[in-house]
């Protein structure tokens, strides 16, 4: 992925390898960063097709962004093992083509990822009522399906813009997977792939959270409603109402806690994202302008090591921040407690009940997205299993 602006059959010189320390230390980080970043995207997509109540529009998006990443780390990471050992392209012709077109199509599908989650998020909480329509699981599969149609077809041209190259240098001859022609006739794709991959989605990300924010943090949703049932002067119905009422205040509560809870989530991916594919983007737009690139080894191992954790990190912010993945997490691995996943069970069986029992399913499926971080305390279960007495004691004494 490196900028490079070396022609093929060039003389170029002394040839002079990298140090052991340089290929020590390159081949350790990518081989950790790799299998680690593997290992965690292939469990955040398994937590999502296996577990149902998982299967809501913005963990579809999470999926299709854990799948772009496992590609980047697969096509770029792993690839660039053997070249940091050998200081020469390994894969032959085919190879070199190939994954030159998955690592810019699991760039570009990331970034469309996370395009696409942002918009979700800022329809579901600044626009309540059209995300019953818009913010289904159907039309997310739909979004996502476009997404990669259109970063496939966009990145065709790499078969065609990509090629072995041979650098003859005085003492050696180095086979490097570069580019066809000059660099000179790569900079509207560079800067193209620099606006519309890079640059546009932080600014819609930035204007879209700072929206979000607004609603979620500066006017947050009712948390109270006993006032308006207290008004109410039936004294037979004086306890159903106060029940009624703590139970809507609670339920509140926990849905804007929940909100801004995924919220924060998403925009800690969206500002790493930012971050470290910053220095990577940087380099290719200054090479760009410069007669002789900048290709220090060490800042270049520096760049790679960037754009790879930020595949990689991911499935670490998820588990950290989010109490349903890390439960789910902990199930796959085997190290959940049996009993912990009845609540979870229960809470999600009450809230299905109103997508099954509509005529419109297609509509309600907002209900999973608005929802979606629900967690079920204790206090919860507690009324639940009240109620449940309760009616068994009456159908007891109306047997008597």
């Amino acid at each position: 992925m490196e900028n490079s602006t070396t022609v093929a059959n060039q003389t170029l010189g002394e040839w002079t390898d990298t140090s052991i320390q340089y290929k020590v230390v390159s081949t350790f980080l990518l081989f950790l960063i790799c299998a680690l970043g593997m290992v965690g995207n292939v469990m955040v997509i398994l937590v999502v097709l296996t577990t149902k109540h998982m299967r809501t529009p913005t963990n579809c998006y999470l999926v299709s962004l854990a799948v772009a990443d496992l590609m980047v780390l697969i096509a770029a990471g792993l690839p660039a093992i053997p070249d940091s050992i050998f200081a020469s392209w390994v894969f032959g012709h085919y190879g070199c083509l190939c994954i030159t077109y998955f690592q810019y199509l699991g760039i570009n599908a990331s970034s469309c990822s996370i395009t696409a989650f942002t918009i979700e998020r800022y329809i579901a909480i600044c626009h309540p009522i059209k995300a019953q329509f818009l913010c289904t699981l159907s039309r997310a599969k739909k979004i996502i399906v476009a997404v990669w149609v259109f970063t496939s077809l966009y990145c065709v041209m790499w078969f065609y813009l990509s090629d072995i190259q041979e650098l003859v240098y005085d003492n050696a001859i180095i086979k490097t997977c570069g580019y066809r022609v000059s660099r000179k006739y790569y900079l509207p794709i560079y800067f193209f792939d620099f606006g519309v991959f890079f640059v546009l989605p932080l600014l819609l990300s930035a204007v879209l959270y700072g929206l979000i924010a607004r609603i979620l943090f500066l006017n947050p949703l009712p948390s109270n409603s006993k006032d308006k049932k207290k008004k109410n002067g039936q004294a037979n119905n004086h306890a159903a109402n106060n029940n009624t009422s703590c139970k809507n205040s609670r339920h509140s509560s926990s849905t804007a806690t929940s909100r801004r809870q995924v919220t924060k989530m998403l925009a800690v991916v969206v500002i790493l994202f930012a971050m470290l594919w910053m220095p990577y983007r940087t380099l290719v737009v200054v090479n760009s302008f410069l007669d002789k690139p900048y290709l220090d080894n060490w800042f270049l191992l520096f760049c790679r090591v960037c754009i790879y954790l930020n595949s990689a990190i991911n499935p670490v912010i998820y588990n950290a921040m989010s109490q349903k993945f890390r439960a789910a997490f902990r199930k796959i691995c085997g190290c959940g407690r049996k009993g912990s996943d009845k609540p979870a069970a229960y809470s999600v069986a009450l809230t299905y009940s109103a997508v099954k029992e509509s005529s419109m399913v297609e509509s309600t499926d907002h209900y999973t997205t608005e929802l979606e971080e629900l967690t079920v305390n204790d206090e919860l279960l507690a009324d639940q299993k009240i109620r449940v007495q309760n009616k068994n004691l009456s159908v007891i004494c109306t047997a008597k």
